[in-house]
C-alpha cells in the first residue's frame, strides 16, 4: 500500500457540522424515473442520446438551491459531477459529453459551487468510476445497459479500462484544480465479485487515484468506495441507519449515512413514498445520536429547478433546525455510561457539555432519566428556553422506587401537551 494513503483527511469540521446536502442532476432527470434509468430499461447509448440533445435547464439558479440547503441547516453539499451514465456537468477537455455541448450551452458546476460557497457551505464532489458512456469502459454483465446484450463481448473489443482509468485521473485532476478548494471527494463505486468478474481496484488502478487527491488536496475527505482499505476517511451506509455507531476491524470511524427523501435520487415525478418531515427529522437525530453525519439528497428536475416536494421537506427541516440545531452541530453520542430513555434518542457536545434528549414519543407529565440527578444542574426545553422543573429528591426516590428505575433518577416535570415541534428537544446542562 502507498505511504501517501495512510495520510487522513481532516474531518474535525465534518463530524462538527453533521449535516449536508447530496444533488444527483443529469440526464436522467429528463427521463423522471430513476437516476439508474438506463441501466433500468436497458437503454443503448444512441437512444439515451436523446436526454443529451434536450436537456435545458432554463431555470436553473443555484443561489435558490443554495439558499434552500442553508435555510434547512445544512453545512455542506455534495454534486454528482459525473454520474454512471458519463454525463459530465462541467466543461472538461477531455470529453464531448458535457453540459457545455447541450441546449444549456454553458458549465452547470462553477455557478453552483460559487453559489453554495457564497451561503457558507463547504464543496463535495461526487465522482462515478462506473460509464457507461466511455469508449473504454469495459461493459460486463453486472450492471449497465448492455449487461445482457448478446454482443456484448464483441463490443468490449478495443476498450481498455487502463486508457479508462487515465481518463479519470484526468478528469478528477480538473475538479481539484479549477473550482476552489474541495473538501469532501466521493467516489461511487466499487462492485468486485468473488469470481473475479465485477470492477474493483485493479480496474480503477485505485491507488493512483487516491495518490492524486491526496496530492493535489491532502486535507480532503475521501469516502470508502474505492476498494481499498486503507486511505478513506469516511464509511458510507446508503439507505440504511446503522443500528450503533459503525465500526471497521472492531473500531469505532467517522461515517456518515446517505438518504433520499424518497426512494430514488434522481428525480422521479411519480415516486409516492416520499418520508415526512418528522421521519426525516427523526433520521438526522437517530444519525447523530450514533455519532454519525447524514448527507439527504435532492433531485433536481431537468429545468434546474428542486422538486417542490423536496422544497418542503427542507422547509419542514429547516423550521426545526432553526430552534434545535445546538442539539446536532457540534454533538455526538452520548456518554456509554447515559441510559437512553424509553422512545427517545441522545445526543451530546462534550465542548459544552450539555445533553439532548429527543422525544420521538411524548410522555405524560414526566419523563425519568436514569444515572442523571447528581448530574445535572439546569433543564429546559430547547424550542422555547423554557425551564422543566427538577422534580424534589425525597419524591425522585419515591418515584424510582415506584416505577422500577435505576438508582440516581433524574425526574423531569413536563407541560401536558406536546411541544408545537416536530420533535421536542429537552436541554440538559451538565455540572462541571
Amino acid at each position: 500500500m502507498l505511504e501517501v494513503l495512510k495520510t487522513p483527511g481532516d474531518t474535525s469540521w465534518f463530524t462538527r457540522d453533521r449535516f449536508g446536502m447530496f444533488i444527483h442532476w443529469g440526464l436522467y432527470s429528463l427521463a423522471a424515473r430513476h437516476e439508474w434509468v438506463q441501466h433500468n430499461e436497458k437503454i443503448p447509448n444512441d437512444v439515451y442520446e436523446k436526454y443529451f440533445k434536450h436537456f435545458d435547464p432554463d431555470l436553473y439558479d443555484p443561489s435558490v438551491w443554495a439558499k434552500a440547503a442553508k435555510d434547512a441547516g445544512m453545512k455542506y453539499f455534495v454534486i454528482t459531477t459525473k454520474h454512471h451514465e458519463g454525463f459530465c456537468l462541467w466543461d472538461s477537455k477531455f470529453t464531448d459529453f458535457k453540459a457545455t455541448n447541450t441546449p444549456a450551452g454553458r458549465d452547470l458546476l462553477r455557478p453552483m459551487v460559487e453559489a453554495f460557497r457564497k451561503e457558507g457551505l463547504r464543496t463535495g464532489f461526487y465522482y462515478s468510476l462506473i460509464d457507461w458512456h466511455h469508449p473504454d469502459f469495459v461493459l460486463d454483465p453486472h450492471i449497465g445497459p448492455y449487461r445482457d446484450h448478446p454482443d456484448r463481448e464483441k463490443m468490449n473489443q478495443g476498450r481498455d479500462m487502463a486508457r479508462y482509468a487515465q481518463y479519470m485521473r484526468d478528469q478528477v485532476r480538473e475538479l481539484l484544480t479549477g473550482y476552489g478548494p474541495v473538501d469532501i471527494m466521493w467516489f461511487d463505486f466499487s462492485y468486485p465479485k468473488p469470481d473475479g468478474s465485477g470492477k474493483g481496484r485493479n480496474d480503477w488502478e485505485s491507488e493512483k487515484l487516491y495518490k492524486l487527491v491526496r496530492e493535489l488536496a491532502p486535507n480532503i475527505i475521501l469516502d470508502d468506495r474505492l476498494d481499498l482499505e486503507e486511505g478513506w476517511d469516511v464509511k458510507t451506509p446508503e439507505q440504511f441507519t446503522p443500528r450503533s455507531w459503525v465500526t471497521f476491524k472492531g473500531t469505532p470511524v467517522v461515517w456518515e449515512a446517505c438518504q433520499t427523501f424518497s426512494g430514488s435520487w434522481g428525480y422521479h415525478r411519480d415516486e409516492t413514498s416520499w418520508k415526512s418531515v418528522a421521519q426525516l427529522v427523526e433520521m438526522l437525530v437517530d444519525t447523530v445520536s450514533k455519532g454519525g453525519n447524514l448527507l439527504l439528497n435532492v433531485g433536481p428536475t431537468s429545468r434546474g429547478e428542486f422538486d417542490y416536494r423536496a422544497l418542503e421537506s427542507l422547509q419542514g427541516i429547516g423550521e426545526w433546525m432553526k430552534r434545535h440545531s445546538r442539539s446536532i452541530y457540534g454533538c455526538t453520542a452520548a456518554p456509554a455510561d447515559i441510559p437512553t430513555p424509553q422512545d427517545c434518542r441522545l445526543t451530546y457536545n462534550p465542548q459544552t457539555n450539555r445533553l439532548y434528549v429527543h422525544l420521538f414519543t411524548w410522555p405524560f407529565k414526566y419523563i425519568y432519566l436514569d444515572k442523571l440527578a447528581d448530574r445535572v444542574e439546569y433543564a429546559q426545553l430547547l424550542n422555547d428556553g423554557s425551564e422543566l422543573p427538577l422534580v424534589p429528591t425525597d419524591w425522585t426516590a419515591n418515584a424510582a422506587s415506584e416505577h422500577g428505575s435505576r438508582d440516581n433518577t433524574l425526574v423531569l416535570q413536563l407541560p401536558t401537551p406536546k411541544p408545537p415541534v416536530t420533535v421536542p428537544v429537552i436541554e440538559l446542562f451538565l455540572k462541571k
